[in-house]
């Protein structure tokens, strides 16, 4: 046999992402685990992704064609246009490239690539954000080599597609999963409570209604003990700060918060919507929260990932039509009661998390990747933490 042929090769594998932060961000996280395995990148996305942030070294990010597969006949048909247009341009793009494993993270972006890749006959990976099997995870799943979940239960996800599943988690920022090494914060019968919300571009309009009508409710010296970090929109600002001056109460408002992992690390309590990566970053830090589903994703799909959550003791979930200051009121004034309920919760989300989400998601990638085609694993000098307690 010609050496040659055994010679370790540098791996090209192609991601696959639109530009929305939820399918963003596990890509991202996983370019920079395969980036210390020596593999090659390239980055296949639509025109909102082709400005994509935080990937090492030299990526090279192509932009393909695409289309949704909703609305009326006219939009359905322009829509599948243009999927069949990003097919051929996929397709053209492949044979160019020539990646050992493309990647697909879910969304209508991703489809004409992945479409292309398996009549190409080359090794395929989605990965599956939430509790649900998004649309287009749902087209792809059946044609897929393997398929990577966050969640050990994904609805939608077909008896015989689970055999190819694992779960590798949802991967999230290290700065977040460092947090699981810092003890969650005391609450004795007379300390501060620490509350964070966090509301997101769909979430902040009912928290800013929803939390100043709770605090207000409270008893005095229920509410004296808050310590209140508040994302809540630009146009909310004058008015909930009001509220919050009258109360007189501790309290930090922006609409954006750019130190989140500090803050999720000092939270008792987290209020929040359930996307994925919302819940994957709360687990993943081990801290409880309060989940009101978004109630016009698709599929509903927040509210499987929030029930997962709650399921598992780590999280309370209120419909969005539930959550009423009077019923925020009540839950707030019981945990300072009783703040047990907290210090559980926060265990057993601690004990959902995935912290090494990311490398887990690499490994699934790893395994898929011709043996001649693979470079250097970044543990293959010593083992993960993970593999090291395996």
């Amino acid at each position: 046999m010609n050496a040659s042929n055994n010679a370790l090769t540098t791996p090209l594998v192609a991601l696959v992402a639109g530009g929305t932060g939820g399918h963003v961000f596990p890509a991202q996280a996983l370019a920079l685990e395969l980036a210390t395995r020596d593999c090659k990148l390239a980055l296949v996305t639509d025109n909102r992704g082709a400005s994509f942030g935080d990937l090492p070294g030299e990526v090279a990010v192509h932009t393909i064609s695409s289309g949704r597969l909703s609305g009326g006949v006219i939009e359905k048909l322009g829509g599948m246009a243009g999927i069949m247009r990003g097919v051929i341009e996929a397709g053209h793009l492949l044979r160019k490239i020539k990646p050992s494993l493309v990647v697909g993270f879910g969304g209508y972006a991703s489809v004409p690539t992945m479409l292309a890749a398996r009549w190409r006959r080359l090794p395929t990976l989605i990965h599956e954000q939430n509790a649900v099997l998004g649309r287009a995870n749902r087209l792809l799943a059946t044609m897929a080599g393997s398929i990577a979940i966050s969640f050990e239960e994904v609805a939608r996800l077909r008896k015989r597609d689970r055999a190819r599943a694992t779960r590798t988690g949802n991967p999230v920022r290290p700065a977040i999963s460092a947090i699981r090494a810092i003890p969650y914060p005391s609450l004795k019968n007379d300390e501060t409570l620490n509350l964070l919300i966090m509301g997101g571009s769909q979430g902040a309009a009912v928290f800013g209604r929803v939390l100043p009508d709770a605090i207000a409710l409270m008893p005095a010296a229920s509410r004296g003990r808050l310590n209140v970090s508040h994302q809540c929109r630009a146009e909310d600002m004058d008015r909930v700060k009001n509220i919050y001056e009258t109360l007189d109460l501790d309290v930090t408002i922006q609409p954006f918060f750019d130190d989140v992992p500090q803050r999720l690390r000092q939270a008792h309590l987290v209020i929040t919507r359930a996307g994925a990566s919302t819940v994957a970053e709360a687990t993943a830090a081990g801290r409880p929260a309060i989940l009101v589903p978004y109630p016009f994703a698709m599929d509903d799909h927040q509210s499987a990932n929030a029930r997962a959550i709650e399921s598992g003791g780590g999280a309370w979930v209120l419909a969005e039509n539930d959550f009423t200051g009077f019923a925020l009121a009540g839950m707030l004034c019981s945990f300072l009661e009783n703040p047990k309920m907290l210090s559980d919760a926060a265990v057993a989300s601690r004990g959902l998390g995935v912290p090494d989400a990311a490398s887990r998601l690499a490994d699934t990638a790893w395994a898929l990747l011709p043996p001649n085609g693979r470079g250097r694993k970044s543990d293959d000098a010593s083992p993960s933490p993970r593999e090291a307690a395996a």
